[in-house]
């Protein structure tokens, strides 16, 4: 078997029981109150507990430090595949190692959340030998048992199933816009037909019955989050304008406010943003969401 860090990383390719209480919004009766809602605590008082795999990824470790910066609005949880990925996020006892190709594997990581963000996938590698200066083009490939096929399918089912089975209340997943598209390049890199991959399992997880928030995010940016327009569409219709890109670490937000918001729950959409300066900075969330109206 391939080693973690070749299988899975964050989720775009572009660059026990439950708690017996439900997760949901109410209002707010004082302006302390961000946005005027907040999730409701957990039975007996506590926060409701949130896992998001991929934890050791670029933007997974941004939602896994947003979780646990809340920590008085949720318990956070990560998953990851290695002892290097816990340490490289600074994991303690939350950071459960495993593999999502093997259900039993996670099943302690599963137990007792009442929330999943899904931000696992398969990586292509480049083979050696690439020569940029001879005009070559580079190659991809994906190491034996880490095709998108075993990753963004069958390791994401696991997950969906494994988080219904303990009753969880909302699962956010993150995948990647122009799923839409057979021809799309990405789907050529290794033969791995990555985002048919994962739009298989975008489907499952909308027809599963549990409540789901699907982000399909565009072009990932290494860039300080907070400080842009953020722009939602459907069926990849963002990829024909020139606002195609967006920051890890507005995807990251905007996966924790989806936990935030009824608005936010059966719904899909492509995720975007406005270049730095142009628009006003997304701050309402629950708007954002408003304008969604796609199931899929």
């Amino acid at each position: 078997m391939a080693t973690a860090a070749a299988c899975l990383r964050v989720a775009s390719p572009f660059t026990g029981p439950p708690l017996s209480a439900p997760f949901h919004v109410r209002a707010a009766r004082r302006g302390a109150r961000r946005a005027g809602l907040s999730v409701s605590a957990a039975a007996g008082g506590s926060s409701p507990t949130v896992l998001v795999t991929g934890a050791g990824g670029r933007t997974g470790q941004i939602v896994y430090k947003k979780l646990k910066e809340r920590a008085e609005q949720f318990v956070g949880r990560g998953l990851v595949r290695t002892e290097e990925s816990k340490g490289k996020i600074g994991g303690g006892h939350d950071v459960f190692i495993g593999d999502i190709r093997d259900p039993e594997s996670i099943a302690s990581a599963i137990e007792g959340i009442n929330a999943l963000i899904i931000l696992t996938s398969a990586v292509p590698k480049m083979k050696p030998g690439f020569d940029p200066s001879k005009g070559q083009r580079p190659e991809f490939y994906f190491e034996e048992g880490c095709f998108p096929e075993q990753v963004d399918w069958i390791g994401q089912k696991n997950q969906i199933d494994a988080a219904k089975s303990i009753g969880v209340k909302q699962i956010v997943l993150v995948g990647s816009m122009g799923g839409t598209d057979i021809n799309h390049p990405l789907n050529k890199l290794g033969n791995g037909n990555i985002l048919v991959w994962k739009r298989k399992a975008e489907q499952y997880l909308a027809d599963s019955g549990v409540p789901y928030t699907i982000i399909r995010a565009g072009g990932l940016q290494d860039k300080d989050g907070g400080l842009r327009e953020l722009i939602v569409g459907k069926d990849d219709e963002i990829l024909k304008t020139e606002t195609k890109t967006i920051a890890r670490a507005d995807v990251a937000e905007v996966c924790i406010q989806a936990l935030l918001f009824e608005e936010a729950k059966f719904k899909a959409f492509d995720l975007a943003s406005k270049p730095e300066g142009e628009g006003t900075p997304t701050k309402d969330f629950r708007a954002l969401f408003s304008q969604v109206s796609s199931r899929f």
